[in-house]
């Protein structure tokens, strides 16, 4: 998620109208320090942001009083004297909900404002053969079973995100061109609106490899990462850029469709109608062609793809020539696209998301080597590769963090 912009006051004495409107602001930047920096101390705080401390006194209390934050002793181990007090994000009674459409499944799932996972469910379906209004009716039982959960458990969703591939209309929340799943202008916000009764405040539609990498950066920014690429791997092959801390969108909205990079020396045909795309070279159905002919159980999509994966695990441990050798290919055919994404962006982390998750060390350390090899600057650029520990529940997270960002600005 994004950093808090530091707070500058006004050049003007306010009105009451402005000070109201200033102390919500505040109040949002307060509680966005707590969400992208962890718990804190109230002097921690104030440094962080900029404000006085007895401003963020005064703002860590109200948000106290409206079930936001709490205040607790910090773990002090192997020291002597009383723990300090540092402040938490609360809000464990208000949730988002983050819904990904993939290729092979609907996944849902909520989190609290305190990151708690409260609701979780996926539903396997070939989404490109059940098509679009089949999937909605089944996206659309699988959020009421989530809404009726956590009617029971007194947990209110302030939101809902849904994930889908390719090319979004967030303005209409429509999938304009999804290649991986044969959709073309699907209006998927309002289907789902006419299929709930009962619905979110807000319905939104995102690119699923960008919500990946609000997921995924949301885990690293502890290490001090602002920089980074997330690569999503299923059938198609999406990127989510962070760039000093931001989720880069470009002009269009359509940037980080990586997959369709023209990198493929064979040529072959892609989904997306063109011929030679890096989604040809890296994606999930490369590596199963590779691997394995078309009667291999490894193909069967009645099959849950972790299980695929973890069979394909398991023969490259028990040293399947092909398998190995699928491997090998996939790794310097990553390795190939990612050294040019890390020569253009210069990010300190690639994640790789997705199926990558499954099957990835096995294959990490050569596609580190072939970074090293190929990226013109010194060790890479400072850029590591890193394997995600969400795989391919990244999107419906990222949604659902997404969701969540209307309780920051409608304080």
């Amino acid at each position: 998620m994004t950093d808090p912009q530091p707070y500058a006051a006004p050049a003007r004495p306010a009105g009451s109208r402005d000070r109201a409107s200033i102390r919500r602001t505040n109040l949002g930047v307060v509680l966005c320090a707590l969400r992208d920096r962890g718990p804190r101390s109230r002097a921690q705080i104030a440094t962080d942001i900029g404000l006085p401390k007895p401003t963020v006194t005064s703002l860590v209390a109200e948000l106290v009083a409206l079930g936001l934050v709490r205040e607790g002793p910090a773990q002090r181990e192997g020291t002597v004297g009383r723990p300090g007090t540092l402040v938490h994000i609360d809000g464990g009674d208000l949730c988002g909900i983050g819904v990904e459409i993939s290729t092979s499944y609907v996944h849902v799932l909520a989190l609290t404002l305190d990151s708690r996972l409260v609701f979780e469910h996926r539903a396997a379906v070939a989404v490109a053969d059940a098509g679009p209004e089949a999937v909605l009716d089944l996206t659309a039982r699988k959020v009421r079973a989530c809404l009726a959960a956590l009617g029971r458990d007194g947990i209110r969703p302030v939101g809902l995100t849904v994930a889908a591939p390719g090319v979004i209309d967030m303005a209409t929340g429509a999938v304009t061109y999804a290649p991986a799943i044969g959709w073309r202008e699907i209006a998927v916000a309002d289907g789902l609106r006419a299929r709930l009764s009962r619905t979110p405040q807000q319905i939104t539609v995102d690119n699923d490899a960008k919500l990946a990498a609000l997921a995924e950066h949301a885990l690293v920014q502890g290490d001090d990462i602002h920089d980074m690429v997330c690569i999503t791997g299923e059938r198609g092959i999406g990127a989510g850029i962070i760039s000093d801390g931001r989720l880069l969108r470009g002009a269009g909205g359509f940037a980080g469709e990586v997959g369709h990079m023209p990198l493929d020396p064979r040529q072959r045909p892609c989904v997306c109608g063109r011929r030679g795309c890096w989604e040809g070279m890296v994606g999930l159905d490369a590596l199963l062609r590779r691997a394995a002919d078309g009667g291999d159980p490894v193909h069967d999509p009645a099959v849950a793809l972790e299980t695929r994966l973890t069979e394909l695990h398991r023969r490259a441990r028990d040293g399947d020539a092909r398998t190995c050798e699928a491997l090998e290919g996939l790794a310097d055919d990553l390795g190939l696209g990612l050294a040019l994404l890390a020569d253009v962006l210069n990010p300190r982390a690639v994640v790789l998301g997705g199926y990558f998750t499954h099957i990835g060390d096995l294959v990490v350390d050569r596609v580190r080597d072939s970074l090293r090899t190929r990226v013109m600057a010194p060790d890479a650029g400072g850029c590591e590769v890193r394997l995600s520990t969400l795989g391919f529940t990244a999107a419906a997270r990222g949604g659902a963090l997404l969701a969540l960002d209307a309780v920051y600005r409608s304080l």
